[in-house]
């Protein structure tokens, strides 16, 4: 077993320490974040830091990268705008999701360039991802810039929800592993999500006699 200490990191090759610190979190949700200017110009960009946030009233957030060292479409439509949708990505969507992140010219729009379909709803402009079996549309809440990375949180209260109930059990919880979805691990690594267990709520009253270590 190795000790990698904050020094010999750095030493690293630039390009082996961004895979892996990029990675050493585990797989993340992957999704995709739709928003549109006030010219009608639709944008999608693939994020793994979508966070819930809190329930009462429903918030998710996620984090964007430094803004001044070139431009966010998301982040500046989200600003003209005030809203925006989250959608999950499936294992056929995954290609198609991960080449938002190109740089693309500001006059074109990833769904067009990754032949994504868009779709709207009646109660916010912004675009959905036809494709997705969870649309979620969020209300630009607030930010917070985070000095250290200059990385800004960006939190929304989510005002809809498009999803087909087969996929919601009777207590509410979502059947990911129905949905065939993937995460992401580091930049370009896509992962299946599998159920591989359930718990009851953790009480101490409830704790099982652990015998092993």
């Amino acid at each position: 077993m190795s000790i990698l200490t904050k020094t010999e990191l750095e030493n690293w090759d630039q390009k082996k320490r961004l895979n892996l610190i990029n990675s050493i979190g585990g797989i993340k949700p992957a999704n995709l974040i739709g928003t549109i200017s006030k010219s009608g110009k639709t944008n999608l960009a693939i994020f793994f830091s979508v966070l819930h946030v809190q329930s009462h009233p429903a918030q998710l957030a996620f984090l964007l990268r430094p803004t001044d060292e070139q431009r966010r479409d998301s982040w500046e439509n989200i600003q003209e705008t005030g809203v925006f949708t989250v959608n999950a990505i499936t294992s056929n969507l995954s290609e198609r999701a991960h080449y938002t992140s190109a740089k693309f010219p500001e006059e074109v729009s990833e769904f067009d360039s990754c032949h994504i379909k868009p779709l709207f709803s009646q109660n916010l402009i912004a675009p959905y991802v036809a494709e997705s079996p969870i649309k979620i549309g969020c209300r630009f809440e607030e930010h917070h810039y985070l000095k250290s990375s200059r990385t800004t949180l960006v939190v929304g209260t989510i005002e809809e929800i498009i999803i087909d109930e087969y996929f919601i059990d009777p207590r509410g919880y979502l059947a990911f592993d129905k949905m065939n979805l993937v995460g992401i691990g580091g930049l370009n690594s896509y992962y299946k999500v599998e159920k591989t267990a359930e718990f009851p709520y953790a009480r101490l009253e409830n704790l099982p006699i652990f015998t092993d270590y």
